[in-house]
């Protein structure tokens, strides 16, 4: 009996030592794995890796499982690592909701696969394993990418049902989706507005998805809002807050905005001082936004492209040349949109030659194939200098079809150069190929205007309203104490618009006496030309003149913000008002800046 005790403690001390021992040699293996795996930095790494796993028998190790997914994601070969984590011949008893969490948000993370992060999720219920917290985020990520807004509902009421919908992360990764769901903004906001605590991850995700929409009016107010509540804003916040100002052409709260983050300490990383550079150039102030960029520790290709583009559209074509040559020699290579933002330059300066060498230079030097961007700047660059002929000729030579945006710039050319035939031609041809798109019908409109054909035009306008379609209505926005102010042509529901009227009708005077005469061709109506000039008068742009003049102190500059392309009256009309007042007036419309002093344009008539 004594001898069997013995024996019986002799084989469980062998045993216990081979098991000891074999325990020992599985986590010194893990060990191994987990080091290679964190040293892993490229593909053929990654297939050694692979190999590596599969020797030391750990392919069905949750946590080597788990890092060698996170790995792929990062070395863009998630598939790869899906295809052999849930293999046929894996063990699924070891899988748990981190491993699919890591996979999901993988998928969430790509640009083309993001349907397959819906997929792992759904594939987590067939292994009988539950979500958690963390799952959600990730998912509504996924469904924020697709913009699908049923499958974002769906999830939504998954994470009810769960009961995670309250958690802070799930609720603001929701809202972001609502938001990315274009329609569905005011969900988003119910969503935010019925949340007990908001971080500041929930206000960036509700001013952020204003922005996204080009709501930036209700971004500012919801900033706003955030500061009343206490809550520290981030670097996000602000770049969101920023581009909203940017819409806007707020000048002054982006001055504020900038004060602000070196007040709160709010760290200058460098995509804060891009949307500050992008901001300035923008909202008129392009020397300040030169100056930031002057000052940057850390350049990257955006931070260069935004100044360049600034100077484009500020007019100052040579120094956006000037300022892309020196990038070139800091040793920072072009992309294919630094070039788009140096061709803009040279369509908006008239430079014409330095345009065709730099469109050359795209794909002799750098072997950057021109996107249909590129062409369009090329289009754009010869209709303001009238060449309108050698733009059609350039569109035939094209290797591909010219879109919708390069044929409405052509037309636009050849309204103003008189080439109205082939305007109405090329008009008609967009409407055959875009019957629901109304700025079609407003060119063809403008074009038999501009010929005089009234009746033809009266049966574009009746073509629009039987397919509910109307004009964009012009409107100009201004900044004043804080506060934007939107006027449209014939505004009356300002409470100062007798005062307005009052001093157009005082600028209209004062402007003729110094020989200014009205444009009357840009009113496309069929009436005579004294109804014709009191048109142009109630434009937007010059009540938002006329009421920054009644009420900014003598010789303070105006900024001001059109939605459209200013016309030629109003763009006449501002050189004489500019002189008449002694104002600097700086006018932003939908393609460029104009600085309007002593009776002068800086874009020299190329806008």
């Amino acid at each position: 009996m004594q001898f069997q005790n013995v024996k019986t403690r002799v084989v469980r001390t062998v045993t216990e030592s081979i098991v000891g021992a074999d325990a020992g040699s599985k986590r010194s293996a893990e060990q191994s794995c987990l080091s290679l795996i964190e040293a892993c930095n490229s593909l053929p790494r990654f297939s050694q890796l692979h190999a590596r796993i599969i020797k030391l028998g750990l392919r069905n190790n949750p946590l080597v499982l788990t890092k060698f997914a996170a790995v792929s994601s990062e070395l863009g070969v998630i598939d790869y690592a899906s295809s052999f984590v849930f293999s046929m011949d894996a063990d699924s008893s070891l899988y748990d909701a981190f491993l699919f969490n890591t996979f999901i948000r993988a998928y969430a993370h790509t640009s083309n696969l993001k349907e397959k992060a819906l997929f792992v999720y759904n594939s987590m219920f067939g292994y009988g394993i539950s979500p958690n917290k963390f799952t959600y985020p990730f998912v509504l990520k996924a469904c924020a990418g697709l913009g699908n807004l049923g499958l974002g509902k769906a999830v939504h009421g998954s994470t009810v049902k769960f009961g995670f919908d309250d958690d802070v992360h799930v609720r603001n990764t929701m809202i972001h989706m609502y938001c990315c769901c274009g329609s569905a903004i005011e969900d988003a906001r119910n969503l935010f507005d019925e949340m007990h605590k908001c971080d500041s991850v929930s206000w960036s995700a509700m001013i952020g998805g204003y922005v996204r929409l080009g709501l930036s009016t209700d971004a500012v107010d919801v900033f706003r809002k955030m500061q009343i509540a206490g809550v520290r804003p981030d670097e996000i916040t602000m770049v969101s807050v920023l581009s909203a100002c940017t819409d806007l052409g707020a000048l002054e709260l982006g001055k504020w905005v900038e004060s602000y983050v070196d007040k709160e300490g709010i760290q200058r990383s460098v995509e804060l001082c891009n949307a500050l550079i992008d901001m300035f150039a923008k909202c008129g102030d392009v020397d300040k936004a030169l100056k930031l960029f002057r000052r940057m520790r850390e350049r990257t290709i955006v931070s260069w492209t935004s100044v360049i583009v600034g100077l484009a559209m500020h007019g100052r074509g040579l120094e956006a040349v000037s300022l892309f040559e020196e990038m070139i020699e800091s040793g920072m290579t072009p992309d294919n949109v630094a070039f788009i933002g140096l061709l803009s330059a040279c369509s908006h300066s008239g430079l014409v030659d330095k345009g065709r060498g730099y469109f050359s230079l795209m794909t002799e030097d750098y072997d950057i194939a021109p996107k249909i961007e590129h062409y369009g700047c090329m289009v754009d660059m010869l209709c303001r200098a009238g060449l309108v002929k050698e733009a059609v000729e350039f569109i035939q030579k094209m290797p591909f079809e010219p879109n919708s945006i390069i044929l409405r710039t052509l037309v636009n050319a050849c309204r103003a150069h008189g080439e109205l035939k082939l305007g109405e031609s090329i008009s008609r041809s967009l409407i055959s190929n875009e019957p629901m798109h109304e700025s079609n019908y407003v060119l063809l409109s403008n074009i038999y205007a501009k010929m005089s054909h009234w009746e033809k035009k009266t049966k574009v306008r009746e073509m629009m309203d039987k397919k509910g379609m109307k004009k964009i209505p012009g409107s100009t926005m201004i900044e004043l104490d804080s506060e934007i102010y939107e006027f449209v042509a014939g505004d009356k529901s300002h409470k100062q618009y007798k005062e307005i009227y009052e001093m157009v009708e005082e600028m209209r005077r004062e402007m003729k006496r110094a020989g200014h005469v009205p444009s009357t061709s840009e009113v496309m109506l069929d009436i005579d030309e004294e109804d014709k000039e009191d048109a142009l008068n109630r434009h937007s742009e010059k009540l938002a003149i006329a009421f920054a003049l009644l009420n900014t102190p003598p010789g303070t500059p105006i900024r001001i913000v059109k939605n459209l392309r200013v016309c030629s009256d109003c763009h006449s009309a501002t050189k004489f008002i500019s002189k008449i007042y002694h104002r600097e007036i700086v006018v932003r419309d939908r393609n460029r800046f104009h600085h309007f002093k002593d009776g002068l344009c800086s874009c020299k008539d190329f806008w």
